[in-house]
């Protein structure tokens, strides 16, 4: 009678089973389907169909099946809430994308971003970190690039370890585009901003002053500039710098358009 009817249901210790939890699809709920690998916050509904966008904002509608996503890595069920919800107030980061709530920061990828110093890393993690941590991108500061090209080599870039690296003075004839031009891993992407330092990068407006000193060639610039508005010390220069940086509208583009390249680079799927 056992092989007549199959396997004995009640047999083995069925208590065990595990249940996939069903979570109500609410407004900025961060989730990734699992066929497809799509991450994105909930932004309503259409045709039964529960809608994701990305940080990009790109949109796609996903079928509420059973263990169809994966809520910080764990299979979930998603379930239209029972009442239509007020939309939400759109948060955005530092940077001008779009804030997602109620989700942790991933495990650090393989892939990094590299940064000169730790000027140009306080900077990024100012404007960028909450996009960064939703992504698991680590910045690591530099100490200069001179040995730039042993350092790639050391890291060793491939298809699912990927490497960005902004660089401050990337212009042409620069002693830093001559090091950047030694550089050909299609898994390595330089750019950069024209500016001396990152310092430079940040708006004089934000800084209450109508223009960044023009220092004399030979002279150490920070330096010069520290002399040219009355302050001693480059640290203390900094730390002034730094407290008046709230978000993207207070840097220049081109270090703007250079960071967004870094961070699609590396987080390209593969």
């Amino acid at each position: 009678m056992a092989g007549r009817y199959g396997e004995d249901v009640l047999a083995g210790d069925w208590r065990r089973r595990k249940v996939t939890p069903e979570v109500d699809a609410e407004p900025d709920l961060v989730v990734e389907d699992a066929d497809s690998g799509f991450c994105g916050a909930v932004v309503g509904f259409e045709a039964g169909a529960v809608v994701l966008e990305d940080r990009h904002g790109r949109r796609r509608n996903f079928p509420l099946l059973p263990a169809a996503f994966l809520l910080e890595g764990r299979p979930v069920t998603l379930r239209r809430p029972t009442r239509a919800p007020a939309p939400a107030a759109r948060r955005r980061t530092a940077s001008g994308s779009i804030a997602v709530d109620n989700v942790r920061a991933q495990v650090a990828k393989a892939s990094r971003i590299w940064v000169e110093g730790v000027h140009d890393a306080a900077l990024v993690e100012r404007i960028w970190g909450d996009d960064l941590r939703i992504e698991g991108v680590v910045v690591e500061p530099l100490d200069g690039i001179d040995a730039l090209d042993a350092e790639v080599r050391n890291f060793a870039p491939g298809p699912g370890r990927r490497l960005g690296v902004l660089v401050d003075h990337l212009v042409p004839g620069s002693k830093e585009s001559r090091i950047v031009a030694r550089l050909s891993s299609p898994h390595v992407l330089v750019t950069g901003h024209p500016y001396v330092d990152v310092w430079q990068a940040v708006k004089p407006a934000a800084l209450g002053i109508p223009a960044w000193p023009v220092v004399p060639p030979g002279r150490p610039w920070k330096e010069g500039v520290c002399a040219a508005l009355g302050v001693g010390e480059p640290a203390d220069m900094w730390r002034r710098i730094l407290s008046r940086v709230d978000s993207f509208a207070d840097v220049e583009t081109p270090l703007i358009n250079a960071m967004e390249r870094l961070i699609d680079f590396v987080t390209e799927p593969r």
